[in-house]
């Protein structure tokens, strides 16, 4: 940050804000809303108030002017402001049917269940409940990479394998590739969790072999959500559940693993634009002492809620009323079934100067994709009063219902797709969007059936049928 910075009023009203918010999180915590409360904020707090303090604030006063700048902090504040009201209103109606609201997780944590035998059957199950669609997912995958086993399972020896290639504009049966991304990403995650909480030998070396197989896939990919969302669930429930060491311990390895993520990581952005990440990790990687330097990229979302506040004030862009979340709402819809489905941000890609060609080529007529940011989103839907409350009042449902995964934790399966959601949480700083949330969801389908099926209950009813 550029030491002759001068923030407006606005911004330390937002400081406060995010504070007295997170302290209010904090002290909550042991209730299920406090920690994803806390992620809320954490994720809002990095993607806007980071991003000029990281970035260089007076280079967007430059390119924007005062107003657009000015006018971003309100909404940002006005954001957090409806977001301390939505949550406890959002999670009263949500978690009514669920009277106890202490967190599943802290309880465990002081309970240490997973030594207890109830704890570790559940994990099992899962454990064998999760290796069949894993092995159909791979084979199908083996199929459509042409048996490619380095690529798929072993990047680090060669290529990755890219056997859900689709064009940004689906057709066909492209769905199903789709649905396939977002069904490994799911499983190889909650394989993590397995491992991390299994205490039997053969469900802990099962899951220990797939995991280890499955998640080269994403960590030597150049998507750094991909490897969050797959990496983190596992290691926070290593670091909460597993663990018996004091804090100081778990703090010490929760900064090592901070520092091994953040160079990975570092690695990855000074090198995906030169190649594959797997080329590059056999190869060292780039020693362009200039490349090295760079900050962090895409860490820009209050920049983007100034670029929208511009666009609409110099009228290059119009607030499209609901249109883009409704693009959200039915992206699920393969196109097959709906040739003119809304295709989503391409009108703001266009207005960031991402147009090319014709509209309806496969790429969306778009060189790029521009996120909005979570905020922003909200803006470029009903506009600078009405979008951050709308924003709030969407990360406000999705704290309640990250709240009753958590409530509903003595069913293991739904404390990993906690974990998961926790994760994702950082992930929608970018935008609200299904597309990023699409694992969780159909894990929460997937659970449901299973457990209904399985009719498991109570912890100590805890029941099978093998």
């Amino acid at each position: 940050m550029d030491e002759s910075a001068h923030f407006p009023l606005p911004f330390y009203l937002c400081v406060v804000t995010v504070l007295g918010l997170g302290w209010q999180a904090w002290t909550s915590r042991t209730k299920a809303w406090g920690i994803p409360l806390l992620a809320v904020i954490g994720t809002a707090g990095v993607w806007y108030i980071g991003d000029p303090i990281y970035n260089d604030y007076n280079g967007y006063l430059r390119m924007f002017g005062e107003g657009p700048l000015v006018a971003a902090w309100w909404e940002v504040l006005l954001f957090f402001l409806s977001l301390s009201w939505l949550v406890p209103v959002m999670n009263a109606k949500i978690n009514k049917d669920l009277p106890v609201q202490e967190s599943n997780v802290f309880r465990m944590m002081r309970e240490q269940s997973v030594d207890q035998d109830w704890f570790q059957e559940q994990v099992d199950a899962l454990g064998k409940a999760l290796l069949t669609p894993w092995i159909l997912l791979m084979t199908l995958a083996l199929i459509r990479s042409k048996f490619d086993v380095i690529g798929l399972f072993f990047p680090y020896l060669g290529e990755k394998a890219d056997p859900w290639a689709r064009d940004r504009i689906g057709g066909g049966i492209d769905a199903l590739y789709a649905l396939a991304i977002y069904i490994q990403l799911m499983l190889t995650a909650i394989w993590g969790v397995v491992f991390a909480l299994s205490k039997r030998p053969q469900t802990f070396a099962m899951a220990g072999i797939i995991y280890f197989l499955s998640a080269p896939f994403y960590v030597f990919d150049r998507t750094r959500s991909f490897m969050l969302a797959i990496l983190l669930p596992g290691f926070m429930a290593l670091v909460t559940l597993r663990m018996k060491s004091g804090i100081i311990v778990r703090l010490i390895v929760i900064a090592v693993s901070f520092m091994a993520l953040e160079s990975w990581m570092k690695f990855v952005i000074d090198n995906r634009d030169k190649g594959s990440i797997a080329t590059a990790f056999k190869s060292g990687g780039t020693q362009d002492l200039a490349v090295k330097s760079k900050k962090h990229g895409g860490f820009n979302m209050y920049q983007e809620l100034c670029y929208i506040n511009y666009f609409v004030d110099n009228g290059t862009y119009k607030v499209n009323w609901g249109t883009r979340y409704f693009a959200e709402i039915v992206n699920p819809i393969p196109r097959i079934l709906w040739p003119g489905k809304p295709m989503i941000g391409i009108d703001y890609a266009i207005a960031r100067g991402m147009a090319y060609g014709n509209l309806d080529s496969k790429s969306g007529g778009i060189a790029a994709s521009i996120s909005t940011g979570m905020i922003g989103q909200g803006v470029v839907n009903f506009g600078g009063f009405l979008g951050p409350i709308a924003s709030a009042f969407l990360m406000a449902v999705w704290v309640a219902l990250l709240s009753r995964l958590d409530l509903m934790g003595y069913r293991i399966g739904y404390l990993m797709l906690y974990g998961l959601g926790l994760v994702l949480t950082y992930n929608m700083g970018r935008d609200i969007t299904l597309l990023i949330l699409y694992p969780l969801v159909f894990g929460w389908i997937l659970l449901n059936w299973y457990y209904k099926k399985k009719g498991i209950v109570q912890p100590g009813e805890f029941a099978l049928v093998s």
